[in-house]
């Protein structure tokens, strides 16, 4: 199963989403934003699931990346500015 990361710009988002994603994902966690992927807000989301499950992410979402491994990410989504 794919593991995602999901940043935000605000901590309050990425709580509210973790929230919202305990019952879609296999594991949830929050964890500080790897510097490749934001400098927005310092907390993202860290998640296991089938699919992206943007339907569960708070509206200040700023992006989805698909971990890879070894500090490696694929840009899955990037939120509109």
């Amino acid at each position: 199963m794919p593991n995602y990361i999901a940043t935000f710009h605000t901590h309050l988002a990425a709580m509210r989403s973790a929230r919202s994603l305990k019952d879609k994902a296999q594991t949830v966690a929050l964890s500080p934003v790897p510097r490749a992927l934001s400098s927005s807000c310092g907390t993202c989301v860290r998640y296991t699931a089938e699919d992206t499950c943007r339907e569960a992410m708070d509206v200040d979402l700023e992006s989805i990346a698909l971990s890879l491994g070894d500090e490696k990410y694929e840009l899955i989504y990037k939120a509109e500015e």
